[in-house]
């Protein structure tokens, strides 16, 4: 458990890290080559478009972070945690799960997010 746990650390991380090119790094260090990743709001595929979706995230919620907001619950190649985004050290603005979907090799081939707390539009 503690090696999801990690790689679910790592991939909240990415969604904080505000240098491109550090960020666009761990994108292509932690997913596969063909990853997708799909919520209410985005479906892309491939590193190129997930990093240019968190980059977008980083825009819209500037002075945000993503933090974990429980345990990891993980079985066979399938990670799913909760994840908040707020100001640092304020209520949660959007609150979510994602459901990871790990490759052979541990990287993160796809991931299936779900939005329980969203802003009023």
């Amino acid at each position: 458990m503690s090696d999801v746990q990690h790689l679910v650390e790592r991939y909240l991380a990415i969604w904080n890290e505000r240098d491109a090119a550090a960020r666009r790094a761990a994108v292509d260090d932690l997913f596969t080559e063909d990853a997708t990743y799909t919520d209410p709001l985005a479906a892309v595929e491939g590193r190129e478009a997930i990093d240019a979706m968190v980059g977008a995230v980083q825009q819209q919620f500037p002075g945000f972070a993503f933090r974990p907001g429980g345990e990891v619950d993980a079985h066979h190649d399938l990670a799913r945690f909760t994840w908040e985004l707020g100001p640092e050290g304020g209520e949660a603005t959007v609150v979510g799960f994602d459901v990871a979907v790990l490759s052979g090799d541990g990287r993160i081939a796809k991931v299936h997010g779900f939005l329980d707390k969203v802003p009023a539009a």
